[in-house]
């Protein structure tokens, strides 16, 4: 099984969301572009996070310097992203792989980041309660349709908002996966917590 694991928008969890369902499953993860914070990168934080020995983390494609979208980190990095020299790792373990931002984030000229989403990805949606976030959610999810790809379900992230919580299941009917609550901090026990919360619906996706 493949996961992509996208968000509505910047700063929603995706990362958090990536290290309780990499260490629900055991997968492997890989980051295909990562920009900026290289010394403590998403690889680096899901690392830290994960208790299991079975992971393997692949390398990044693209290690760009500047924290901005890619097109420009990359820019500014003298190269252009090059969507046939980002390579899946080969793996016989489960794979999660992590996007940057949400899913039209420019990678550059005419690529974005729905664009690195294969047929045989499922997507898992992280949804971030603020104003406008059911928005976003619903604009998300639209577009994955639109482009038929395949929606494995949504983790909400956040303290509960029963209003939005329910309107976007209703209009959508995604499977929800769970909720991440509003924890003081995350370490590899509130990690693993979680993933053994939600490990019986990921391995049923």
């Amino acid at each position: 099984m493949k996961l992509f694991i996208t968000g509505i928008g910047t700063d929603v969890g995706k990362t958090i969301a990536s290290a309780i369902i990499t260490e629900a499953l055991e997968a492997d993860y890989w980051k295909p572009v990562q920009a900026g914070d290289l010394a403590t990168s998403d690889s680096h934080k899901i690392k830290a996070y994960l208790s299991n020995d079975k992971t393997v983390i692949h390398p990044n494609s693209y290690a760009l310097n500047t924290p901005a979208s890619p097109h420009l980190a990359a820019e500014l990095d003298n190269i252009v992203i090059d969507l046939k020299k980002i390579t899946e790792p080969v793996t016989n373990n489960n794979l999660v792989v992590e996007g940057a931002g949400g899913i039209f984030v420019p990678l550059n000229d005419t690529d974005c980041v729905i664009d690195l989403i294969k047929p045989d990805y499922k997507v898992i949606v992280v949804s971030r309660h603020y104003l406008g976030s059911i928005n976003h959610t619903l604009l998300t999810i639209e577009a994955l349709q639109n482009r038929k790809i395949a929606i494995a379900g949504i983790l909400f992230n956040g303290k509960e908002n029963q209003a939005t919580e329910s309107i976007i299941l209703k209009k959508t009917g995604i499977n929800c996966i769970g909720r991440i609550e509003e924890e003081p901090y995350f370490d590899q026990n509130v990690i693993w917590e979680y993933a053994d919360l939600f490990r019986e619906k990921l391995m049923n996706l």
